[in-house]
């Protein structure tokens, strides 16, 4: 079953999430790191982001979660103010 990692983070600007998104596409994922999709969700007015990281499997999601886990604060969008492990019921591309 898919899992998802989804951390939300405070103190988002726009600026930040503009920075964010060209260092993303211009850049590689992380060293080590399982195939996954990734997706940024942004508030601008309440400077708030969700980042969700969808991982095929247990083992995908244990290691993703270590390696994510240990970014340095400067490669995140914002404060971190919580991670949370979800199980992906349904998912479809429309």
């Amino acid at each position: 079953m898919p899992l998802a990692r989804v951390v939300s983070f405070g103190g988002v600007s726009s600026d930040r999430m503009a920075e964010m998104k060209s260092q993303i596409e211009s850049g590689e994922p992380p060293e080590g790191m399982p195939s996954s999709e990734f997706l940024i969700l942004h508030d601008p007015d309440a400077e708030q982001s969700l980042a969700i990281v969808i991982f095929e499997n247990e083992d995908d999601y244990r290691k993703g979660d270590e390696i994510l886990d240990a970014m340095p604060a400067s490669d995140t969008p914002g404060q971190r103010t919580s991670v949370t492990k979800y199980n992906v019921a349904h998912r479809m591309s429309m």
